[in-house]
């Protein structure tokens, strides 16, 4: 009662502080405005400081779409939505390289270099250090400063120097566009190909179907299909891929705000190979889709680590400052009509790991014989 008392007093006090602080409390002439034109026209006309009026726009649009309390809508500002193009579109303007912060803090490490790359046409290589760009310092640069500073316009020149075993260089790349890898093939022991889809953006089904087929070429007798850490995609890519590997059926059900209903199917079509599916907890929507639905047709066994659970899907409404907001409109079910909103898969297979072993398979660190999951999904293809 004590302590009740106290912090009533401690609230009593801090108001009569503010109301002593306060010269005047204003009741404004609205003129019928909403809340929030009220707002923007009192920071504007009364508050001392200046302000970035597109900055408080931005604040206030993410606030709105975060307090519809929905985890997978979201807001783009304006100065992100080329970045958010490039991601969707699996391809960018730049150079073609992979970069980290250098262990000594002396630049940025090159970590991969792209075949037929600007960067390989310059002939930059794994480990080079890039110690400037544009004559600017790289030492204590963040690897977002430096895509910002490499990025630029298609045709562009880009300059960098270099550093590598005691040899400084300079050499001027050429900007253009870059298509990223969605999806890669490899062959394992035992005549068993591993695909790895990095998400179900643009290109994702044509090029997850080429893998495929070129690892059947090579011999490939059985797949597993590695979508740890996709964060999804389009639906038009998954059914597709879908379609290639399942036997005719239904694939997907989507329901939209307007209680609108629309099943994707499958033609009679189909891969007939064991399969196995890994996923982790950060694989994602389509990523989930696509492992359940093997999983419902008992054509594939997954392995791995519980999903995230994400049913819903949005869409992409830009608006008229350059921004967007992307925003949930409906639900997908799979094959069996199931939600996986806030439930995910749990995996035939259950095989958690530790975070240095998450962190490794996230970096592409290791290889196939030393990954604890693909040893199992190897196990469970025997």
């Amino acid at each position: 009662m004590k302590k009740k008392l106290l912090l009533l007093l401690s609230f009593v006090g801090v108001s009569a502080l503010s109301s002593a602080l306060t010269l005047a409390i204003v009741f404004w002439q609205n003129g019928g405005l909403s809340k929030l034109e009220q707002l923007t026209n009192l920071i504007g006309d009364y508050y001392i400081e200046e302000t970035d009026q597109t900055m408080l726009e931005d604040a206030a649009a993410a606030a709105m779409v975060e307090a519809a309390g929905d985890r997978w809508s979201y807001y783009i500002p304006a100065s992100q939505f080329d970045a958010h193009v490039e991601m969707v579109e699996n391809a960018y303007v730049g150079i073609g390289i992979t970069i980290t912060v250098a262990h000594d803090g002396s630049g940025l490490q090159v970590m991969e270099v792209s075949p037929g790359s600007p960067a390989e046409e310059a002939g930059l290589q794994v480990d080079d250090i890039i110690i400037a760009i544009e004559g600017q310092d790289t030492a204590g640069m963040t690897t977002t400063d430096a895509r910002n500073l490499v990025r630029g316009k298609e045709g562009t020149q880009v300059e960098l120097t270099l550093w590598k075993d005691g040899i400084k260089r300079t050499v001027s790349v050429t900007r253009r566009k870059v298509q990223v890898a969605v999806a890669e093939g490899r062959m394992l022991d035992g005549n068993v190909g591993l695909v790895t889809i990095e998400n179900f953006d643009d290109r994702c089904a044509s090029e997850s179907i080429a893998a495929i087929e070129a690892l059947l070429e090579q011999g490939a007798e059985s797949l597993i299909f590695d979508v740890r850490n996709n964060p999804g995609g389009y639906a038009h890519e998954l059914v597709r891929l879908l379609d290639y590997l399942l036997p005719e059926g239904e694939l997907f059900r989507t329901v939209n705000y307007k209680g609108e209903e629309q099943m994707d199917t499958s033609d009679a079509a189909c891969l007939d190979m064991p399969m196995a599916v890994l996923v982790n907890g950060d694989s994602y929507s389509a990523a989930e889709f696509f492992a359940v639905a093997l999983q419902e047709y008992e054509a594939a066994v997954v392995v791995g680590e519980k999903t995230t659970g994400k049913g819903y899907f949005q869409s992409t409404f830009h608006l008229n400052d350059g921004s967007a907001v992307a925003l949930s409109i409906g639900k997908y079910y799979t094959p069996k009509g199931i939600s996986l909103e806030g439930v995910g898969i749990t995996p035939d297979v259950e095989l958690p790991v530790d975070d240095s072993t998450y962190a490794a398979i996230y970096y592409d660190q290791l290889e196939p014989e030393e990954d604890p999951q693909i040893r199992a999904a190897l196990d469970c293809l025997k």
